[in-house]
């Protein structure tokens, strides 16, 4: 199995991108690097060629850059080139920290959609917390579509069945819909509807409507929802736990000798809790509907998370998820051109 690296996309890169690729390499005796980047800032960072090759891209697209225009002009650039390798299958999948508007174009426009899907969804791995027979669940869309059609939910569910079933090795994933409440009848229209219909699908595993408050508690194992809302979601998640590590340091600070003292003796139980919190131990964000595995992972990401998220691309390649979606949408056509004529 071959993937394909963006070494120049990051904050940190292409410093921690090439310690996490040797990092993976050197776990995974499975897999080669086909790493594209500049030869005079990647090569002396290279400690160990075995099983990575560097392919050489004269042109960075920078994280201030407009992602369509710089993926139709910046053709060597190693985005481009990465997700190009992949289009024309000699790659089988694509990573990068870099601008994430870029990676998603590159995604869409290079490697290409599966037919049948309108719209892929970014997809994303959160912790759930307190709860033994369950570590994390999938939320989707988070980010790739601002405009979402109730239809395109729909078929992220489907999408989401999939990974968890490949990622996750969840049997039989429970799949909720994010609302503002439980009941069936809850939220707009387009919510009522999308409810409808998933409830209808006999192949899922619906469990029905899911609050934001409970999404952490291990409510289901795959949340779908519009991208609009799922940023926000997410966002809301990460900086509330920001926060509140914040305030909790910041009363520390503030307590005196004693605080600092007993701070001392729980610091086993704030890492533990920062360690639950940190998403990013699951690997990066995977744009789910593609014809290959496309993964972003946060522009700070630092080797360790380089070397999750290329676990995280391996267990979709060894399961061949993709191909089962493609399987799956062959399959159901039908179905899904009445849907989407119902859901409007």
């Amino acid at each position: 199995m071959k993937i394909a690296v963006d070494a120049m996309g990051g904050d940190y890169a292409p410093d921690e991108i090439v310690k996490g690729v040797e990092l993976a390499r050197d776990a995974y005796p499975d897999l080669e690097f086909l790493l594209y980047g500049k030869p005079d800032q990647v090569q002396p960072l290279l400690t160990d060629t075995t099983r990575i090759t560097l392919v050489p891209a004269t042109e960075v697209i920078e994280m201030g850059d407009e992602p369509v225009r710089a993926v139709r002009r910046k053709k060597d650039s190693s985005i481009v080139l990465a997700a190009t390798a992949v289009r024309e299958g000699a790659a089988d999948a694509f990573f990068s920290a870099g601008n994430t508007g870029a990676v998603l174009t590159a995604g869409l426009l290079i490697v290409g959609r599966i037919k049948g899907i309108d719209r892929p969804g970014l997809t994303t791995t959160l912790p759930v917390l307190q709860k033994p027979d369950q570590s994390s669940f999938v939320m989707l869309d988070v980010g790739a579509n601002a405009d979402t059609k109730p239809f395109n939910v729909v078929q992220y569910a489907v999408m989401g069945q999939y990974y968890a079933q490949s990622v996750m090795h969840v049997t039989n994933p429970r799949i909720s819909l994010l609302n503002n409440g439980t009941e069936a009848d809850k939220g707009d229209q387009n919510h009522r509807a999308i409810h409808d219909a998933l409830a209808q699908m006999d192949e899922l595993n619906f469990v029905g409507n899911v609050e934001s408050r409970e999404l952490l508690n291990g409510a289901a194992d795959v949340v779908v929802t519009d991208g609009f809302t799922g940023n926000a979601t997410l966002k809301a998640i990460e900086g509330t736990a920001l926060s509140m590590l914040k305030l909790i340091k910041g009363e520390i600070m503030s307590g005196g000798l004693g605080g600092k003292l007993g701070a001392s003796l729980l610091r086993p139980v704030f890492h533990n809790v920062q360690a639950a919190m940190d998403y990013s131990q699951y690997g990066g964000a995977v744009l789910l509907g593609l014809k290959a595995p496309v993964v972003k992972t946060h522009g700070s990401t630092k080797a360790p998370t380089v070397k999750n998220t290329i676990g995280q691309i391996r267990e979709l390649l060894k399961t061949d998820s993709a191909n089962q979606l493609v399987t799956y949408f062959d399959q159901h056509t039908d179905q899904m051109a009445e849907l989407k004529a119902t859901l409007k």
